[in-house]
């Protein structure tokens, strides 16, 4: 397995994370079971978060990594923007994951500059990380979001060794000055999303394309043997995208980049509290997340499309000229379709 040296933190981690959402999925046994493989096959790097399957996803690892704790990277990270409920994240983060450290703890989903500014606060989040990483409960700090201004910024600040932001073949805008910006600055780079959320079906075009890019380290969410062989696979034997895959690759781009959502949270705030990134992201909670997780916990935002009033203020503001509108309608009936009920 080849690795990559993962900017400032000097750590060293396998050219592909292993992403923990989907393993909350099957049973713990078998969870456990892909964990190891992926051991064995000399991934490193498991990156999950507090609340992933409502915690499932960390005691998996936590589980699975037992006797070999050394020997692998495990990243997670919080949603709380405060300097109290991110301590309590953190223990409870290592408390699932059955350890007394955690090697890169990063400040989750802060996508806005609202939330970005509240982490820095005296009583923010990045207060905790720094007093954790004193106490040496956390190893490195990084930031992970959705809005490329918001990772610019932080990028260029010095408080994070690491950003994990969206990258693949249809959402690649990080391509243009992201990664760059990382590299000048000595941030480690990792990419959230290889796949785009599961709407990229041929692994061979994604994994390739971000090979493409020595400093990236795709994160992709694994959920099965199979799944992450034919990934590793794909690693261990790199070749350069053919002419007919290059191709594929802006046939599918031109495909689906009208109907991706980054997740930037441009759209926000709706004026009618209609919680929009999170109804655009049905159909990918269905695909990457446990059954359970997905009954508790998509129904206070399929609510909020009652308020809808199709007012288009979303479409708006929204920098990718998505169809918001749309998509929402048409996720609603999907969700009424895999769950029985109505929305």
């Amino acid at each position: 397995m080849k690795t990559v040296r993962l900017g400032k933190t000097g750590l060293k981690v396998s050219k592909i994370g292993f992403g923990g959402i989907p393993i909350t999925r099957p049973t713990e046994e078998e969870a456990i079971k892909v964990v190891r493989r992926a051991i064995d096959l000399g991934v490193n790097l498991f990156d999950t978060a507090t609340g992933y399957g409502l915690g499932e996803s960390e005691r998996r690892i936590g589980k699975s990594v037992t006797g070999c704790r050394s020997k692998v990277i495990i990243a997670t990270k919080t949603g709380s923007v405060d300097r109290k409920n991110a301590s309590k994240a953190l223990e409870r983060s290592l408390r699932q994951l059955d350890t007394d450290y955690i090697d890169l703890w990063q400040l989750g989903n802060i996508t806005t500059f609202d939330k970005y500014r509240k982490i820095l606060k005296q009583s923010g989040a990045l207060k905790a990380a720094q007093e954790a990483l004193q106490q040496g409960k956390v190893r490195h700090i990084g930031l992970s979001g959705h809005n490329i201004a918001v990772a610019l910024k932080a990028i260029s600040s010095g408080y994070f060794e690491t950003i994990q932001f969206p990258f693949n073949l249809i959402a690649n805008e990080a391509a243009d000055r992201l990664i760059s910006l990382a590299v000048e600055n000595d941030v480690g780079f990792i990419a959230s999303k290889p796949f785009a959320g599961g709407y990229i079906k041929d692994a061979n075009l994604a994994v390739k394309f971000l090979l493409q890019y020595d400093n990236v380290v795709p994160n992709s969410g694994i959920e099965t043997i199979k799944e992450l062989e034919e990934i590793v696979g794909i690693i261990s034997n790199p070749l350069d995208l053919s002419v007919e895959e290059r191709e594929k690759i802006v046939e599918i781009r031109g495909e689906l980049n009208t109907r991706f959502c980054r997740h930037c949270e441009e759209c926000l705030p709706c004026p009618k509290g209609v919680h929009i990134p999170q109804l655009i992201y049905l159909p990918v909670a269905w695909n990457l997340r446990s059954i359970e997780w997905f009954r508790h916990g998509v129904k206070e935002h399929v609510k909020s499309f009652r308020k809808c009033d199709l007012c288009g203020e979303c479409e708006e503001k929204c920098p990718f000229h998505l169809p918001i509108r749309e998509m929402i309608a048409e996720n609603i009936k999907f969700y009424e379709s895999v769950s029985g009920g109505k929305a």
